[in-house]
């Protein structure tokens, strides 16, 4: 009888390294001063989200063509850029979640005792780009969450409200990175925390 074997990628370290759940998303997050919880006290939090989010980098590679050469060559394909977005699902719908899917918006809350008047604009200020949207989510087998962060983002995507019974509206936040003059690095980074150092282990030796 053929006995069929079976292959797979478990070790023992693996339950140490499942990105779980969906997380949460911020606006300016400052790695190193901030954490989850002084950030969601301090306003920076985007909202909640249904369906969490995604981030994407991806780099757009082009393939240096020599003449003879059949196929791709190794070493002869170059990195022209890269697209990167972070996005956030978001169900809690507010006056600053508007403002940032709309990419380029004015709020007047002077003209209105009860409402914010949010209004489109024509052009794009810098101001209207996000220093950085970043995620903060749980890897297992580490106390530390792990952290990445979108720069100059803004939502190119713009704002879709769509309503309908029995369900409640999401807003699907688009964010673009976008490069710095003075930065030549892709608009992005990851912080993956470190693994704890083993603990040391003791040998006793018995003397008579």
């Amino acid at each position: 009888m053929f006995k069929k074997k079976s292959y797979n990628g478990l070790t023992g370290k693996t339950k140490e390294h499942l990105l779980l759940d969906a997380g949460a998303f911020f606006k300016n997050f400052v790695v190193g001063e901030d954490t989850y919880e002084t950030a969601k006290t301090a306003g920076k939090i985007l909202g909640a989200t249904k369906g969490g989010g995604e981030f994407s980098a991806k780099p757009n590679i082009r393939q240096i063509e020599i003449d003879g050469v059949k196929g791709a060559a190794k070493g002869m394909e170059v990195i022209d850029s890269w697209d990167v977005s972070m996005k956030a699902n978001l169900i809690e719908i507010t006056k600053e979640s508007i403002v940032s899917s709309l990419c380029a918006a004015t709020v007047d809350s002077a003209s209105n005792d009860d409402y914010y008047v949010i209004k489109g604009k024509e052009y794009i200020d810098d101001e209207d780009y996000t220093e950085n949207i970043t995620y903060v989510g749980t890897i297992s087998g580490s106390d530390k969450p792990v952290i990445v962060q979108v720069f100059n983002s803004i939502n190119t995507e713009g704002l879709t409200l769509a309503t309908q019974d029995k369900s409640e509206t999401v807003i699907a936040a688009v964010f673009k990175g976008h490069y710095a003059e003075d930065d030549e690095n892709p608009p992005f980074a990851i912080y993956y925390p470190k693994e704890a150092p083993a603990a040391a282990q003791t040998s006793g030796t018995k003397t008579e």
